[in-house]
C-alpha cells in the first residue's frame, strides 16, 4: 500500500504534505518523499528511506522547503528495492510524478520510446514520468490522455509540470484517489484522512478524468 497527498494554496505545502502523510502511515510503507515548487521555481524533490520521521528531520518539519505547491508520496517497494533513487517523486524533465498501483507493460513501453537513457531508478513510475516527458507538447491533458492510452494496469497520478506552477493534474484508474477544496486551497490523497482536519467534504475523482487543481 502507498500513500498520496497534494496541496496547492495559500500556505506552505511541505508542512501539509509531511502531515498528511503522518495520517497515512497505516497504510505501510518504506520509503517517504515530497516535491515543493515555490511559484516560478525549479521543482525541489527531497526523498529518504525508512520511517517518515526521516523525511521530517530532513526537511526541518518541512520548514526548508519553501513552496505553496506540491505532492508527496510513501511507497511501498514493488519494483524496485528501497532506495532513495526508487522513491517517489520522480522527476524527469519537465514532470515532477507520484502513482499508487502497479504499471504492468513497463518494459514495453521503454522499449517503444526508447527510454532507457532517461531512467535512474528500478520503477515502474519513473517510467510514466519518462513518457508523459518526452510526450509532453505543452499540453498537459493531451498528453496525460496520450500517456494514459498506452498504460496496462492500474494507476493514480498526481503531475507537476514545470511550465504549469501553481498546478498538480491527477488521473486514475482502479487506484482510489479523493479530493476536496475549500479556503485553504485545493487537496487530493488517496484517503481522506490525509486532509480531513481542513474539510470534512470531499469527493471521488472519477476514473479517467483529469483533475486539475490550482489554489483557487
Amino acid at each position: 500500500m502507498c500513500g498520496i497527498v497534494g496541496f496547492t494554496g495559500k500556505h506552505q505545502a511541505a508542512p501539509i504534505l509531511l502531515d498528511g502523510l503522518s495520517k497515512l502511515e497505516y497504510r505501510g510503507y518504506d520509503s517517504a518523499g515530497i516535491a515543493v515548487r515555490d511559484g516560478e521555481n525549479e521543482t525541489e524533490v527531497i526523498k529518504a528511506k525508512g520511517r517518515l520521521k526521516v523525511l521530517i528531520e530532513k526537511t526541518n518539519g518541512g520548514e526548508s522547503v519553501p513552496g505553496t505547491c506540491g505532492i508527496g508520496h510513501t511507497r511501498w517497494a514493488t519494483h524496485g528495492g528501497v532506495t532513495n533513487a526508487n522513491a517517489h517523486p520522480h522527476k524527469v524533465g519537465n514532470v515532477a510524478l507520484i502513482h499508487n498501483g502497479i504499471i504492468e507493460n513497463y518494459h514495453e513501453i521503454v522499449n517503444k520510446y526508447d527510454l532507457a537513457d532517461s531512467l535512474i531508478s528500478e520503477t515502474d513510475t519513473e517510467v510514466a514520468a519518462a513518457l508523459i516527458n518526452k510526450l509532453y507538447d505543452g499540453d498537459p491533458k493531451a498528453t496525460i490522455k496520450k500517456v494514459v492510452a498506452e498504460l496496462q494496469g492500474s494507476f493514480a497520478f498526481c503531475i507537476m509540470f514545470k511550465d504549469q506552477p501553481g498546478k498538480i493534474f491527477a488521473v486514475r484508474n482502479v487506484s482510489p484517489m479523493v479530493a476536496t477544496y475549500c479556503d485553504d486551497g485545493a487537496f487530493i490523497a488517496s484517503d481522506l484522512t490525509a486532509f480531513i482536519k481542513y474539510s470534512k467534504r470531499y469527493f471521488i475523482l472519477p476514473e479517467y478524468t483529469i483533475m486539475i487543481m490550482t489554489a483557487d
